[in-house]
């Protein structure tokens, strides 16, 4: 498995794709709406990623960006064979995998300078605090990072953070966040959290993670979730995940599609069964009534972007 994300023209993202795989993706681009793919390693950097362009009866243009504007690379491929060789190379860091091509440096011009933050010190605080708290839930990118800290303090009267400084904030805030996780060991609670609702869906029980912002909208959404077959859910919302973030366990919601106390119960326990089988303990009194709850939990969500 490698370590990366793909994402296409057509909206697709492939989060940790096998070799065969990335492959398979990079053959197939070429028709109208899916000429391209962007891969970024795991966990995302900035200004580290992999771009293919390609239309039918054309060769590749395969572009990589190796950490600054001045460092952004283009060769024309025209097989499908080298090119999926030495995208694999990159994706797997593999050493010289970028040699046996003959790269171009792009000129993409002087980086713009970026004005440093205009903000009171109560402002920036309150900022930097909801950025980290997002970090630290663990499910956001780099993108949606950024967005966050754009429109954060925005009012009716003033936009303090522009897009380009809110980019600068939240990649250092995202590095900070890197190092961190760095020192991390083993298996944390939430890469168990994710083994469990693995099993609980091969097992036609859709499980949602940081799944719409509330108990209500996951109540109504969670329906157009399921696919044939499925017998019930399980699901925790965005403000649980804040919750369990900052320490007070996770709450998760579930229950059977059929809406019978019986069913809801009988998913109950299987919920509770899949978790205490990834090594998670539970707090619940077996009411289909009353939620799960996780507890304790160290919530350490290793970033993907």
């Amino acid at each position: 498995m490698l370590k990366i994300v793909v994402e296409t023209e057509n909206g697709e993202r492939h989060v940790g794709v096998p070799a065969e795989e990335l492959a398979g993706l990079a053959r197939r681009i070429g028709g109208d709406g899916d000429r391209f793919l962007v891969v970024q390693r795991i966990p995302d950097l900035p200004d580290v990623f992999l771009q293919v362009w390609h239309e039918v009866g054309g060769d590749y243009t395969l572009e990589h960006r190796a950490g600054a504007a001045d460092r952004h690379f283009q060769v024309m491929v025209d097989s499908p064979e080298t090119l999926t060789a030495a995208m694999t190379g990159w994706a797997a860091q593999a050493p010289g995998w970028d040699t046996p091509l003959a790269w171009s440096l792009l000129d993409m011009g002087a980086a713009p300078e970026v004005p440093p933050l205009d903000l009171s010190e109560a402002d920036r605080t309150v900022l930097e605090q909801r950025v980290r708290e997002t970090l630290a839930g663990g499910y956001v990118t780099r993108a949606e990072l950024a967005e966050l800290a754009e429109d954060y303090l925005v009012t009716a009267e003033r936009r303090p953070v522009s897009r380009a400084q809110a980019q600068v904030l939240a990649d250092r805030m995202w590095l900070e966040r890197l190092a961190e996780q760095a020192d991390w060991q083993g298996e944390t609670d939430p890469e168990r959290l994710t083994r469990a609702f693995t099993a609980l869906q091969e097992t036609g029980i859709t499980a949602r993670e940081h799944f719409t912002c509330c108990r209500s909208c996951g109540q109504a959404e969670i329906g157009g979730e399921g696919g044939p077959g499925a017998r019930g859910f399980v699901y925790f919302h965005t403000q649980a995940t804040d919750a369990a973030a900052a320490g007070h366990g996770l709450t998760l919601h579930y229950g059977g599609f059929d809406g019978s106390p019986a069913t809801t119960a009988a998913i109950g326990h299987e919920v509770v069964a899949a978790l205490e089988a990834a090594g998670l303990r539970t707090d619940w009194d077996h009411d289909p009534g009353q939620a799960i709850t996780i507890t304790p939990l160290d919530w350490r969500r290793r970033l993907v972007g």
